[in-house]
């Protein structure tokens, strides 16, 4: 597996792109309950779901169906990011939803000129109005994940505590570090979040010392338990945050957002 650089220090506003390239990861899961932690810290994010099947928008009670311009829009049609996002019932947590045409533009971005750079251009023109931008990869590593990986500054790897934790993940490296020599030379693998851990099981904390060992700093303090609320929350169109505030998900939720913040330079 590459080697990674030690941690540094951020300023605002921060790119996040939130990617792996294993499904079922809690990708989605910890990009909606991420940004709803951060805003409810009084930090305006912007959450954009490049996922064409569109989790992270129905997680936020945005309906992804017969939208009238979503990110396809963005991508495809140059439509500013302004007239596709929408506020969510979080406070300073707003959405760009995406919708199922976005997996053609998996195709019809190939030809497409300057294909890789949409999104950072969609992004620069409204990043002034932001502290935090979060960017829902799909869990492929083709011109949408490409796309989110040139418009970020860090990537946030969410990393499930089972067997199979660091399968792919040297791919993913390997593509971050391909993106920064070509494309991005401010790109990071900044941040990597332990999730469905499983405290009943030796082998959750076995995957947590592993990922700990070889990614030091990187990997935050806080670990996301399994917890049932937290699966339940996106067919009620809420964040954990307003869905079961006081559940051991949310609780771990914020204190990740807490610890991702404390990174920042004053």
């Amino acid at each position: 597996m590459p080697e990674v650089a030690a941690s540094v220090r951020r300023s605002l506003p921060r790119i996040m792109a939130v990617a792996n390239q294993k499904g079922g990861v809690g990708k989605t899961t910890t990009t909606v309950n991420l940004g709803a932690s951060l805003a409810e810290l009084g930090l305006r994010t912007l959450l954009i779901d490049l996922d064409p099947q569109g989790n992270a928008s129905t997680g936020l009670g945005i309906e992804n169906r017969g939208l009238e311009l979503s990110m396809y829009h963005v991508l495809m049609h140059e439509e500013p990011l302004d007239n596709v996002v929408e506020p969510t019932d979080v406070k300073n947590l707003f959405v760009a939803p995406a919708s199922l045409d976005l997996a053609g533009a998996e195709i019809e971005l190939v030809p497409a000129f300057s294909r890789e750079q949409r999104l950072k251009r969609a992004i620069d023109a409204v990043i002034d109005d932001y502290d935090y931008v979060l960017i829902d990869c799909p869990p492929s590593l083709g011109l949408l994940t490409v796309n989110g990986l040139s418009a970020a500054t860090e990537v946030l790897v969410p990393i499930q505590c089972e067997y199979y934790a660091l399968e792919g993940l040297g791919q993913l490296l390997r593509n971050v570090d391909l993106v920064k020599r070509n494309l991005n030379p401010t790109l990071e693998m900044s941040t990597i979040l332990c999730v469905m851990f499983d405290a009943r099981t030796k082998l959750a904390g076995q995957v947590v010392a592993e990922v700990r060992d070889h990614f030091g700093d990187k990997v935050l303090r806080s670990v996301i338990p399994r917890n049932v609320r937290l699966s339940e929350a996106p067919s009620f169109g809420q964040p954990i945050n307003t869905f079961d505030p006081m559940s051991r998900g949310a609780i771990a939720y914020r204190d990740a957002a807490k610890e991702v913040h404390a990174r920042v330079t004053s």
